[in-house]
C-alpha cells in the first residue's frame, strides 16, 4: 500500500515539473504556420450595411421574438422600428472588425415602446461569411449579457 501511495506521489511530481517547465519556458516568435497568413477574412472591406436595413432588423425581430418564445415562454415581439440612427461607424478605428453600432425606437406588442441598441458587424453572420447583428433592449436584457442598462452593447 506504501508503495503505491509513493508511485502515486512520484508521478504527481513529475507531472507537476512537466507543468512547470512548460509554464517557465522562454517566449519564441511567430513561425510561419503560426501567423496564420492563410485565413481568408484576414482583410476587411469594411462593408456594413447602413442601420436602416430591412434584412438587420427582421433578424432582430426573429431572434427577439424566438427568444421571447423559447427562454422565456411569453409572446412578445418587435410590432415596428421608429427614429433608427447611426450612433458610431468604426469607433475603435481601421485595424478592429468593422461595426456600425444603432440606435432605434421599437413598439412591442403589449403596445410599450423600447430603445434598442445594436451593432451591425462585419463577418458576424453564419460561419463568417456575411455580417450579423448583436442587439440589447434594456427592459428584456434579463440575464444581463450587456449590463448596465446595454451600456456593452454601445461603442
Amino acid at each position: 500500500m506504501a508503495r503505491t501511495v509513493r508511485k502515486a506521489l512520484a508521478q504527481a511530481g513529475m507531472a507537476a515539473a512537466l507543468v512547470l517547465a512548460s509554464v517557465v519556458a522562454p517566449a519564441h516568435a511567430q513561425s510561419l504556420l503560426e501567423k496564420n497568413f492563410w485565413l481568408p477574412n484576414s482583410k476587411y472591406t469594411g462593408n456594413v450595411p447602413a442601420c436602416s436595413e430591412p434584412l438587420a432588423l427582421g433578424t432582430i425581430s426573429n431572434h427577439f421574438a424566438e427568444t421571447e418564445r423559447m427562454y422565456w415562454h411569453n409572446g412578445a415581439n418587435i410590432v415596428s422600428y421608429s427614429n433608427v440612427k447611426e450612433i458610431a461607424d468604426k469607433p475603435w478605428g481601421e485595424g478592429f472588425v468593422p461595426r456600425r453600432y444603432c440606435q432605434a425606437t421599437i413598439v412591442t406588442n403589449d403596445t410599450k415602446q423600447h430603445t434598442i441598441y445594436y451593432s451591425i458587424i462585419e463577418d458576424g453572420g453564419w460561419q463568417n461569411m456575411t455580417w450579423g447583428v448583436e442587439w440589447c433592449i434594456p427592459e428584456y436584457d434579463r440575464e444581463f449579457a450587456y449590463a448596465p442598462k446595454c451600456t456593452m452593447a454601445r461603442p
